[in-house]
């Protein structure tokens, strides 16, 4: 038979009638998800789905020409031939509208992409960095900043974040800190809930502003050695099981869409091959129906680590392990068909993975809307609105903590004082943005210069003094600090000479933390604490106000500044927030999420450590567990934080001395207001496991409650403790409730506490 050409195109169109003519209803919304995705996996190549555990960066301008030559031309066919199943730093309506275009208009079957970026601690509108939230101890009020964060991002269509950060870490050097909640897992598994709750909603996904979470870094990255980024984490079962996952197996049990895992090593084995991580506890243990998402390119680091000998061998490590989608990696698309077709690796395991990928995107409406997303007036009425800005502002007065106030230095006058506010900080509008915050503009922090000018009844002066850094540090760009310049020192020991008050702001640079942002002193840097001492010999009367995204060795400030305000990096409103906490506007209630060391040769410090059998010195000798330079207690511990109020603890009571196993414990204590300022107070619950069959902490947090009061206002608070609260995970992982005695310890900080003792039977 003679092929015409004539013919030729009838058989050309014949096959693109046998393509459109495929079974198209996982696009029937009446369907079930599942339903669904079981037809539209029948129609998939195995190229195709390997194609939706790919994912790449963003690489051009999406709404002008293609790129030609290089990856991103590759990057961009790829799209076209179905081997993409999400983007990221892809954002913005019309960017996100071109992109999406191409995966469901131009591909065979029309699988849209999930859009993912890193909504840290907000996207255009800040609030506070997240150990400065978690220092509020307000679950509502977290929830809300993610909520406010997941609403701008969506609206610029933007899905799915790499958000919010889990890990527990008790090293302030560790620079990623700054993302997490602190030292302690109880309290951490709480503010995970809260932000879990804030950008998925109900997880129905109804409204189109609200997107995908994702719980990082799976697991232990918070404990690499030294706090030294990208390294490996010696953790042992105990620590893991009742230290490290806590926080993610309560994101599981909220419905977290997706888990990222971590750069570590645990036990020799990369976080993104371990099996008895990913597949064993997260998938099959704790019943997790999201997906596994690589951190960026932890498959092809694989390698570098020395774990795997080259690109396919790192593929199918992570495959079987339960990695399913590589970020950036380029390792799955190139070498997991291959290794599925002669039998390495089986296709059972890419079935389950582009399942998962599959059910989030039926969750978020993809398939029903694939542009439900992309409304260039809902980017414009959301991004930056006025009922957003006072969100974080809320945000940002409740993580503020007070740590120090003699001399009632605080708050201060609104009329007829002679204020002096200085250093670098205080008129920096970019430095309180905080690090991640990629999306965000420069510069558009309110200044802690600009929100005390709003109050005009007094005298304000500012001056620079030394400057911080040498120049302006980019998010990509090491901090440099300023060592040698002492300009501008004159002229603000000549102010100080006049003022009644000096505020000084001091502190890090905003991009002195986060990711490799580790630091091996963490003490004020640069020439500030010469600054500090230089000031306090002209005048002590001193308000230290700290801008910083980790905690601080700050032992000298301590003892001589009078009064000491923690303010992290507080995002968009931080002058604001600032201003009305030195003003009295807002009486501070936050507490620390972190223990404060006296210096850097403290850390790791944590308040929930296991006791050691030569705790005292009962003899007058040496050998007892101490430092001989300096007290082996943090500076602040965990849980502290002052206000304007005083408050006052009756002691703690008991319904009855002895439980039987199942029994709800009560505990109940009453708390006064005893100062001349309405406050807030976090009243705070630890207990201690007398004797286990492993070594329990000193104390571990197991309930808080924020209570406000009137002055001379009294309150009873009654909390109930259960099994819950009273086990723990045994070296095989298994939770265990053990008879024995525990001491109920309760109180405004881990250190300073009253208890009472219980048995159970």
């Amino acid at each position: 038979m003679k092929i015409t050409h004539k013919l030729l195109k009838l058989l050309c169109m014949a096959a693109i009638f046998n393509i459109n003519a495929q079974d198209k209803s996982y696009l029937d919304k009446k369907k079930p998800i599942e339903e669904r995705i079981n037809i539209l996996m029948k129609q998939m190549t195995l190229e195709e789905k390997v194609g939706q555990m790919n994912q790449y960066n963003g690489f051009w301008d999406v709404t002008g020409p293609a790129p030609t030559g290089g990856s991103a031309e590759e990057k961009y066919k790829n799209i076209k031939k179905g081997l993409v199943g999400s983007m990221l730093s892809v954002r913005g309506v019309k960017e996100v509208k071109a992109v999406q275009k191409i995966a469901v208009e131009e591909t065979r079957l029309g699988v849209p992409l999930i859009i993912g970026f890193d909504v840290i601690h907000g996207y255009k509108t800040l609030s506070p960095i997240p150990l400065a939230e978690s220092s509020s101890w307000d679950m509502k009020a977290i929830e809300k900043s993610a909520e406010v964060a997941a609403s701008e991002a969506a609206a610029t269509g933007i899905n799915w974040t790499f958000g919010p950060m889990m890990d527990i870490s008790r090293d302030a050097r560790w620079g990623r800190v700054m993302e997490g909640a602190g030292e302690d897992p109880y309290l951490g598994a709480q503010v995970a809930v809260a932000r879990v709750k804030g950008f998925q909603g109900d997880n129905t996904f109804r409204s189109p502003l609200r997107i995908a979470a994702t719980a990082k870094h799976f697991a232990a990255y918070g404990f690499v050695d030294a706090g030294l980024e990208y390294s490996a984490s010696e953790v042992n079962r105990n620590i893991l099981y009742n230290q490290v996952l806590p926080p993610f197996k309560a994101a599981v049990d909220t419905g977290i869409r997706s888990v990222m895992t971590s750069f570590n090593t645990i036990d020799g084995i990369p976080a993104t091959a371990n099996q008895m991580l990913l597949r064993e506890t997260l998938k099959n243990k704790w019943g997790f129906n999201g997906f596994v998402v690589s951190d960026w390119a932890s498959i092809r680091e694989m390698i570098y680590w020395g774990y795997s000998p080259d690109e396919k061998s790192a593929a199918k490590s992570a495959v079987d392990a339960g990695t399913d989608m590589d970020m950036e990696g380029g390792i799955f698309v190139p070498h997991l068909v291959s290794l599925v077709q002669n039998g390495q690796v089986k296709e059972s395991l890419v079935d389950d993975a582009v399942r998962r990928i599959l059910r989030v995107k039926f969750e978020l409406g993809l398939f029903d809307d694939p542009y439900r997303f992309l409304d260039e007036k809902r980017e414009k009425e959301v991004i930056g609105n006025k009922a957003n800005r006072e969100a974080v502002l809320d945000m940002a007065k409740k993580s503020i903590v007070l740590l120090k106030n003699e001399k009632q230095l605080l708050p201060l006058k609104k009329e007829g004082q002679k204020i002096l506010l200085l250093g670098d900080l205080a008129a920096s509008k970019n430095s309180p943005l905080g690090s991640w915050r990629i999306a965000s503009d420069n510069n558009t922090a309110v200044s802690v210069l600009e929100g005390m000018q709003k109050y005009k009844g007094n005298s304000l002066k500012y001056e620079k003094g030394i400057a911080l850094t040498q120049e302006e540090p980019t998010f990509l760009t090491e901090v440099q600090y300023n060592t040698t310049n002492r300009e501008g020192l004159e002229a603000a020991k000549q102010a100080a000479k006049d003022a009644d008050v000096i505020v000084m702001v001091l502190g890090e640079h905003g991009f002195s933390s986060g990711e490799a942002r580790s630091r091996t002193q963490i003490d004020l840097p640069g020439l500030q604490q010469e600054f500090l001492e230089e000031i306090y010999k002209i005048n002590p009367n001193i308000v230290l106000v700290l801008n910083n995204g980790r905690p601080l060795a700050i032992s000298w400030a301590a003892e001589h500044i009078p009064a000491i305000v923690e303010a992290w990096q507080l995002g968009t409103e931080t002058g604001n927030a600032v201003a009305q906490v030195l003003f009295g506007d807002y009486n501070p209630s936050g507490k620390l999420t972190m223990s404060f060391p006296r210096n850097v040769g403290q850390i790791p410090i944590y308040y929930n450590h296991y006791s050691t059998g030569r705790f005292t010195n009962k003899d007058g000798n040496v050998f007892w567990s101490h430092y001989s330079d300096v007290d082996k207690t943090p500076l602040y511990p965990f849980g502290y934080g002052l206000s304007y109020s005083k408050f006052e603890y009756s002691a703690p009571k008991v319904n009855k001395k002895t439980f039987a196993k199942g029994e709800k414990v009560e505990v109940t204590v009453t708390v006064k207001n005893t100062g001349i300022y309405a406050g807030k107070e976090v009243v705070q619950l630890y207990v201690k496991d007398d004797f286990a069959s492993v070594v329990r902490p000193i104390k571990e947090l197991k309930g808080f409650e924020m209570v406000a009061l009137q002055p001379n206002e009294s309150k009873t608070l009654t909390f109930s403790l259960g099994e819950k609260e009273l086990g723990f995970y045994n070296q095989d992982g298994k939770f265990v409730v053990e008879p024995g005695t525990f001491k109920i310890m309760i109180g405004g900080n881990s250190a300073d506490v009253q208890e009472l003792t219980i048995e159970l039977l």
